[in-house]
């Protein structure tokens, strides 16, 4: 009879010490990609390699950096030598005995060395996927034979999606976004030399503002849409069409991500310029709006100009334009009707100077 305890302590035992391994296991992980989930964006914006994939091989090939080839060779990425390789070199068991392996002198060249690895003729293909499809990037590294274990695309594909690794991509496609945003800027002053520094200065302020409203989740520059009016965090339609409220201070770009829709897609069916962080509460359609609304008209309130109309009534800008004998820039005054479905009988009365540039000013 004294047996049945002595099988329970063992077993209470065993689970206790397996449930304390996957917790320090769990805080390795959350430790490495706080160590160097920077690093894995510095080397997607210099070569392409998705940050999430980068971090994934890193957490797996080194067991959350407690690896010997991570402690005594700095070797993240179980990349064993060759030919081309000049460098240092370890001894290492892995598929045989006494293996060779890469030996770095910092985590950082381990990190670039891996990225170096990966744009070699044959891994070429994954770079014609989207940075953001990181299933088709961990089962291509399996197809092109970076790893003999069978497995190991699932491997990665569990430790991006249970660690949330997708966010480092994203924010490394968004750094790029800005640096080309301001290079573009900057471009087009390049003959205006008197006036660069002002310029330069107002994007930064831009920049800097939609910093603090990814931060807050909010912008207080700009009105917010009723959300009271608007179901929160789900999908319904507009005018027959697809659409969901998004809080001021949203990436479109992890839109795009999140709803399977193309950043340009959703650029063309919600009528914005080349738009990084909304600056206010937003409507945004994931598929293309109707050209005729679902009433007659709409008649225009405080502080709102066509595009809120279009978005509202889900119907394209063009076809507001085009029903209201307007053009892009011009605010009719409140209280005027917006015609949706045919042409309007006359020009609606237009907001008077003063009104225009407080809306204009709220943009």
């Amino acid at each position: 009879m004294l047996k049945f305890p002595k099988l329970f302590s063992t077993l209470l035992a065993s689970l206790l010490f397996s449930m304390a391994f996957a917790q320090s296991h769990k805080e390795r992980v959350v430790t490495y990609i706080s160590q160097y989930a920077n690093l894995a964006i510095n080397e997607m914006l210099r070569t392409g390699v998705p940050a999430s994939i980068t971090l994934a091989q890193g957490i797996h090939e080194t067991s959350g950096g407690q690896s010997d080839l991570a402690a005594n060779g700095k070797n993240h990425f179980g990349i064993k030598c060759n030919s081309q390789w000049t460098g240092e070199t370890m001894s290492h068991d892995d598929d045989s005995k006494g293996e060779c392996f890469r030996k770095y002198a910092s985590v950082e060249d381990s990190y670039k060395d891996h990225s170096e690895f990966l744009k070699r003729p044959h891994y070429a293909f994954l770079f014609k996927l989207d940075p953001t499809d990181f299933e088709g990037w961990a089962k291509g590294l399996k197809k092109a034979g970076y790893a003999t274990n069978p497995v190991y695309a699932e491997k990665l594909i569990k430790i991006i999606v249970d660690n949330n690794l997708q966010q480092y991509t994203l924010l490394a496609m968004e750094q790029q976004q800005s640096k080309e945003s301001m290079s573009l800027a900057l471009a087009n002053n390049e003959e205006k030399k008197d006036n660069l520094k002002t310029a330069v200065s107002k994007l930064r302020e831009v920049l800097t503002d939609a910093k603090l409203a990814v931060r807050q989740g909010l912008t207080e520059k700009t009105p917010s849409l009723k959300k009271e009016s608007y179901p929160v965090n789900s999908i319904f339609n507009i005018n027959e069409a697809k659409v969901i409220l998004a809080p001021g201070g949203t990436s479109l770009f992890a839109v795009a991500a999140n709803y399977n829709v193309s950043y340009k897609k959703l650029l063309d069916f919600n009528d914005l310029e080349v738009t990084e962080i909304l600056s206010k509460d937003q409507l945004i359609f994931l598929q293309k709006k109707s050209k005729r609304g679902a009433k007659d008209f709409h008649v225009i309130e405080a502080d709102e100009d066509l595009h809120d109309v279009a978005q509202k009534e889900g119907v394209q800008l063009s076809s507001v334009l085009e029903f209201n004998h307007l053009q892009k820039g011009m605010i009719p005054a409140i209280g005027e009707k917006i015609y949706l479905k045919s042409p309007a009988p006359a020009l609606p009365k237009l907001a008077t100077a003063n009104v225009r540039n407080r809306s204009i000013s709220m943009k």
